[in-house]
């Protein structure tokens, strides 16, 4: 039988867990683990070379089985269907969320309007991989008939948030020729500063934007051009075989100047932040070598399979965001952080704030309701052991309740031994250190105390490959999800970030104008504009 889709504080299981929060509150982890022994067995799960021990988390059995009935009956599996099935899932907007498509295999049967999306999609990967081949070769070349050396891709938020991730995490595998560079701020001294870095003979620019309208991108991609052309004495260089754009609106490229035959497109249902599984990755394909962008769609793939089959108990998405449910809406943990101890994994906390902030920062219903009870959480990190010596003496020894997610590689071959096991010791000893504290020594002074009790989830990566890369995205991205669907929030739309884009294209083109100057929308913002302006003469006041 079909659900209606409701808030989930009418379901009987959010209910009951209101009542078990008490209890939650008072759980002592190391009492649970000295009642079972088996806890760090029973509450852990192992998916195709990724080991997620959850044991260190404030529930108990009850907990966990109720956690569990919540999800059972809210309308997740029903919405599940509509994701993978390319149902209108993003209702604001109309559209489907068929990134999964991307990664996807014929048996998969991802179709979306009736048409089977397979033959599309492969002929896209077919395209990323020619232009990808042609660069790593060296017969790709510029406007002087060099080869490429340097690759700038600009872009912003998922247009660029995915790439870069990527091309840090997977640097081993990076081609030893090329070197990426990343635009993605407007700020002019950052942008020259990388411009200043480059060969502009073998310099390949590929601008990613979905709507190829984003006036940060655009203005990076214009002085980036005209900086190709002042080094190189040339015009035009819009049109020349030293840039490529990525985007989901042909016409708007090709408005801009770039030529056809040197846009890749993607469709309206690949959301920016779902982006770099799209034709957004060609400068992964390119840096790492196609083959390897390829393991990383196969990683995705098999956690999306894990996804759409497992029960629930043993469903990895699923449990992370229960945990996430348990913490945010029945213990009042407002923040979650993700620390990463890979320094090749550092980019991984800025990827998952816009993941999972961006999708669930809402406090509307799927019906246009607002609602009362807390969604998304805010996300933050840095990688361990740097964090250890910045913040983690708040988690040790604050009030606050801040629940982790410690992610770690098993092997590192290209680190040394040494200091991979000193890194993989300061994992273990920091999950414990929070977990039991130091209580088992009773006379120390009150100021040397750390009660322990907080919790954390661990997640070990084999090893950092681009198959498990693609996992874990694919992981996080479902349980972003699975969040938003038992919360009865839109995830897949994010128009907070359209209010104060228009403000600023507002100020800029009543500058240009120059009819009467900017007029300021509040008084603040007017004096803020004055005080610029008599400064920098940057802004016309009226």
């Amino acid at each position: 039988m079909t659900k209606t889709t409701s808030s989930p504080d009418t379901l009987p299981a959010w209910h009951t867990l209101e009542t078990l929060a008490e209890g939650g509150k008072r759980l002592d982890l190391m009492s649970l683990f000295q009642k079972d022994p088996d806890r760090h067995r029973r509450f852990a799960l192992s998916v195709d070379g990724l080991l997620l021990d959850y044991s260190k988390n404030l529930i108990d059995e009850t907990i966990f089985s109720t956690l569990l009935t919540l999800a059972e009956q809210s309308t997740l599996e029903q919405q599940r269907d509509t994701l993978f099935n390319g149902g209108l899932i993003n209702s604001s907007e109309q559209r489907a969320a068929l990134h999964t498509a991307l990664r996807g295999e014929r048996e998969d049967g991802y179709r979306f309007g009736g048409e089977a999306l397979d033959e599309q999609i492969s002929a896209t990967l077919a395209e990323m991989a020619a232009i990808s081949s042609s660069i790593r070769e060296g017969t790709w070349l510029g406007v002087t008939g060099k080869p490429v050396q340097d690759i700038v891709h600009i872009g912003i938020g998922g247009s660029v948030l995915g790439p870069q991730l990527a091309c840090q995490a997977l640097r081993p595998y990076r081609h030893p020729d090329l070197r990426v560079h990343f635009i993605a701020n407007v700020d002019g001294e950052d942008v020259l500063n990388i411009l200043n870095q480059l060969d502009p003979e073998r310099t390949l620019v590929i601008v990613a934007s979905k709507t190829f309208t984003t006036q940060e991108t655009l203005l990076n991609t214009r002085t980036t051009l005209h900086w190709l052309e002042n080094k190189l004495q040339l015009s035009g260089m819009v049109n020349s075989r030293q840039i490529i754009a990525l985007t989901a609106n042909r016409q708007n490229a090709e408005t801009f100047g770039i030529p056809s035959s040197q846009i890749l497109t993607f469709d309206e249902w690949v959301g920016g932040r779902y982006s770099v599984w799209s034709c957004v990755g060609l400068t992964i394909s390119i840096s790492l070598g196609h083959e390897h962008f390829i393991e990383m769609l196969s990683g995705a793939r098999a956690m999306d399979r894990h996804f759409r089959s497992a029960p629930f108990a043993k469903n990895m998405p699923v449990i992370l965001a229960l945990l996430g449910i348990w913490y945010r809406n029945f213990l009042d943990a407002p923040s979650v952080a993700i620390i990463p101890y890979c320094q090749r994994l550092s980019l991984l906390p800025s990827y998952l704030q816009q993941l999972d902030m961006e999708s669930n920062g809402k406090s509307v219903s799927q019906s246009g309701e607002t609602i009362d009870y807390p969604t998304g959480p805010v996300l933050w990190g840095q990688t361990g052991t740097n964090a250890q010596h910045t913040f983690f003496q708040l988690f040790h020894q604050s009030n606050h309740l801040i629940p982790l997610d410690l992610v770690a590689t098993v092997h590192e071959p290209e680190s040394i031994n040494e200091h991979h096991r000193t890194l993989l010791a300061n994992l273990l000893a920091q999950a414990s250190a929070l977990m039991a504290g130091n209580r088992d020594q009773p006379d120390l002074p009150a100021h040397l105390i750390c009660p322990g009790n907080k919790p954390s989830n661990m997640l070990l990566l084999d090893a950092l490959t681009p198959y498990h890369l693609g996992q874990v995205l694919a992981l996080y991205e479902h349980k972003v999800f699975v969040q938003g669907a038992i919360w009865n929030i839109n995830s897949y739309d994010q128009w907070g970030v359209e209010l104060g884009k228009g403000i600023a294209s507002g100020l800029l083109s009543e500058h240009d104008s120059m009819r009467n100057g900017v007029d300021a929308p509040d008084p603040s913002t007017r004096q803020l504009l004055d005080h610029i302006s008599r400064r920098t003469g940057l802004f016309k006041i009226p």
